[in-house]
C-alpha cells in the first residue's frame, strides 16, 4: 500500500486491518463529518488467520475503507504476530508521522492480552519521539505530534477507565456497517447463535454510551493531560 500520505489532521495507527473500525469506527465517522482529514495506517496485514488470506483481507479493508470513507489507507508490512519496536520499525512509522503531520495520534490502550497490541503501542511512541529528530535522513519536515490518545480494542476482559467517552450515537450503524465488512474475522467460522460477535460490538457501545447519557459511545485514554479550549462541548 501507498506509504506517503498526504496532509492529514488525524492518523489511526492499528497493528491490523480491523482495529481501528472496532475501536473506534464511531469516531473516524464523526471526525470525518467535521471536515477533518482521517488516515489509517496498519502496521500488518493481519495475516495469517484461520479464516483469511493477504487477498481475503485486502478486499475486506478496501470494503471498510469506502464504508467510512477515510482520506488515506496504508499498510507499514510488519510480520504479523511478530510486531516489536525495532529501530527499523521506528524510522518507517516516524517518517509516515513527517509526511501526514497529523497533530492527533490514535494508538491501541497500552495494556492487552494481544503482544503485537501491546508492541504497537510502544513502537508508536517511540516514533512520536524520533518524528522530531534533527539531521536524519527519514523524508519530511521535523514534527512532534501533540498528543497520542488511545482507543480500546483489547484482548482482556478487564474493566477500564477511560480518559473521556465520546457519543458516536449518530454513527454507530456505519461502524457496524464497516466492521461487518471483515467477514473473515467476525462471521465466517464464529458461532451465530446469540451473543455473536457483532452482538457484543453492540452492547460494549451502549454501556459506554450510558455511561454519559447517550445511545453508543466509545472510550478513549491518554498518558497525557488533555486540555479543553471551551466546556461547551461536554455532555
Amino acid at each position: 500500500m501507498d506509504l506517503s500520505p498526504p496532509e492529514l489532521d488525524i492518523l489511526i495507527v492499528a497493528p491490523h486491518p480491523d482495529d481501528a473500525e472496532l475501536g473506534m469506527g464511531g469516531a473516524i465517522c464523526k471526525f470525518i463529518e467535521e471536515g477533518k482529514k482521517v488516515g489509517i495506517l496498519e502496521l500488518t496485514d493481519g495475516e495469517p488467520t484461520p479464516h483469511g488470506s493477504v487477498d481475503i483481507r485486502r478486499r475486506e479493508t478496501s470494503l471498510a475503507t469506502n464504508v467510512l470513507k477515510i482520506d488515506w489507507r496504508g499498510c507499514l508490512g510488519l510480520e504479523n504476530r511478530a510486531i516489536q519496536p525495532t529501530l527499523e520499525a521506528r524510522k518507517q512509522l516516524a517518517s509516515v508521522f513527517r509526511l501526514c503531520g497529523a497533530p492527533w495520534i490514535f494508538a491501541p490502550y497500552w495494556n492487552d492480552a494481544h503482544p503485537d497490541h501491546v508492541a504497537a503501542t510502544q513502537l508508536i511512541e517511540d516514533a512520536r519521539f524520533w518524528a522530531k529528530l534533527s539531521k536524519t535522513d527519514m523524508p519530511g519536515r521535523r514534527y512532534h505530534p501533540r498528543r497520542i490518545y488511545n482507543y480500546f480494542s483489547v484482548h482482556l476482559k478487564q474493566v477500564v477507565q477511560p480518559a473521556f467517552i465520546l457519543d458516536i450515537s449518530t454513527h454507530f450503524e456505519k461502524k457496524l456497517e464497516a466492521i461487518r465488512c471483515f467477514e473473515s474475522q467476525f462471521i465466517i467460522g464464529r458461532s451465530q447463535t446469540a451473543p455473536t460477535f457483532i452482538d457484543s460490538v453492540i452492547t460494549t457501545s451502549e454501556y459506554w454510551g450510558q455511561l454519559i447519557g447517550v445511545r453508543y459511545g466509545e472510550p478513549f485514554q491518554c498518558k497525557e493531560p488533555i486540555g479543553l479550549a471551551t466546556m461547551d462541548s461536554l455532555i
